[in-house]
């Protein structure tokens, strides 16, 4: 390959640089000599600004092949995806003209895994977004708490502060506030804006308080426990001011709806609970009465619970097959369990809409897509999958971890999904 002549001279000077710089001093003079590179020349023109050249330019030109060579596995799983859409596969049933873009709203997680995130020294029971930071949150039986970049993959700090496994962690919706509970028995509140500091520690269970979430307001704490109960507590005082029974066995997750009406809760007693709750009924000397519902299909212990958002509503009738009912339907909630299925429920009629089935193993956690279409779930499989809601079917199966996966969160603005897993890693998930 032919280069210019102020190029050849610039190279020349970069390895004269290098060999003097590592004391290749014989090297050196006769490299000199053939080049025509006097010493005294050598002298006047060596700076700082020629210090390490060659070491520089070899290891960029290093980088530049590795980056090239993800490129071109990137452009293969590309290709091999386009050459399934081509051939009658299309994106949920239908198939997609050479160069169709899919729609925001239809991104899904695919791999391989953007970073796998490690640093925990055990199973990762809870991974979370921040609603506004490029940060997410993670748990574990380590008894600790790690914050993550996810747009870098850098860790960034530890919380401690609790005794025993670190079962659940949620953000208030402002991302001031990170609540987290603890086979410890409390509840701790962490100060997320400025110090990161353990601000309220929440006690009055009598067992191992396994989920925890945020009313809509921010302003109250829910948390659902081993001793069958499910408590409501103010964030600014940190009091007890509900304590609801009605559970026969562990409660295993407890999540409000987004506009605060409902909240529903899960159990070793096979059943989902939903609760109807209200402003007045949480304040502290209230007594009205919390009513609640039972749903009841499941064959096993439900492990998790998720409300749909209103975006999921059209894509859920038309799966259950009440897009021609006149009748306002919904919300609707889903529950997945240690029966390896995931039941869909209107909770306006109690009845379950549909059963989804493709999993090998217990189903452990599941969240709706922010667009509306799709369902993510993850297993005691390994895998993560993305279920149609229109179609009832799975749409992809992502080999996840290499033990149990524990928790998915769906970012609601970005296009990422987190997954976390008994093999004590996080990975993100770019969707597209």
């Amino acid at each position: 390959m032919m280069i210019s002549q102020r190029h050849k001279d610039e190279l020349n000077r970069a390895i004269a640089e290098y060999l003097s710089a590592h004391n290749y001093r014989q090297t050196f003079e006769t490299f000199l000599k053939e080049t025509d590179i006097s010493a005294d020349e050598f002298s006047q023109q060596s700076d700082k600004r020629n210090s390490g050249v060659l070491e520089k330019k070899w290891t960029t030109v290093v980088r530049l092949q590795k980056k090239i060579a993800e490129l071109e596995q990137t452009v293969k799983k590309r290709d091999e995806e386009l050459e399934s859409v081509r051939q009658g596969g299309g994106l949920g049933g239908r198939s997609m003209a050479l160069g169709e873009k899919r729609s925001p709203t239809e991104w899904i997680p695919r791999p391989p895994e953007k970073f796998t995130l490690t640093g925990h020294r055990s199973t990762v029971t809870r991974c979370v977004f921040h609603p506004i930071y490029s940060v997410l949150a993670s748990c574990s039986e380590d008894a600790t708490i790690k914050i993550w970049d996810y747009e870098s993959g850098n860790f960034e700090r530890t919380l401690k502060g609790h005794t025993d496994v670190v079962q659940d962690i949620a953000f208030d919706p402002s991302g001031k506030l990170l609540c987290s509970c603890s086979a410890d028995m409390s509840l701790r509140l962490w100060d997320f804006n400025e110090t990161y500091a353990c601000i309220k520690t929440l006690q009055g269970h009598d067992h191992n308080v396994s989920s925890v979430c945020f009313t809509p307001s921010g302003d109250h704490v829910v948390s659902a426990s081993r001793d069958r109960t499910i408590r409501i507590w103010e964030t600014s005082t940190g009091y007890c001011v509900r304590t609801l029974n009605g559970h026969r066995d562990w409660v295993r997750q407890v999540r409000v709806y987004h506009d605060g009406t409902y909240m529903a809760s899960c159990s070793n007693d096979q059943s989902v609970f939903v609760w109807q709750i209200s402003t007045p009924m949480l304040s502290a000397n209230s007594n009205l009465e919390c009513k609640h519902f039972e749903l009841r299909a499941h064959e096993h212990v439900v492990e998790c619970v998720s409300w749909a958002p209103e975006a999921s509503a059209a894509a859920v009738q038309e799966g259950a097959g009440l897009v021609d009912k006149k009748r306002n339907a919904g919300p609707f909630l889903c529950s997945g369990s240690r029966d390896k299925t995931i039941k869909l429920w209107d909770v306006s009629t109690l009845q379950c809409l549909m059963s989804l089935v493709g999993h090998h193993n217990w189903v452990r956690a599941c969240v709706f897509h922010p667009g509306g279409r799709y369902l993510i779930s993850v297993s005691d499989d390994k895998t993560l999958r993305v279920w149609d809601l229109r179609t009832k079917r799975n749409h992809k199966t992502l080999e996840a971890h290499t033990h149990f996966v524990t928790s998915v969160d769906m970012h609601k603005l970005g296009p990422f999904v987190c997954t976390a897993s008994v093999d004590q890693s996080i990975k993100l998930w770019e969707c597209r």
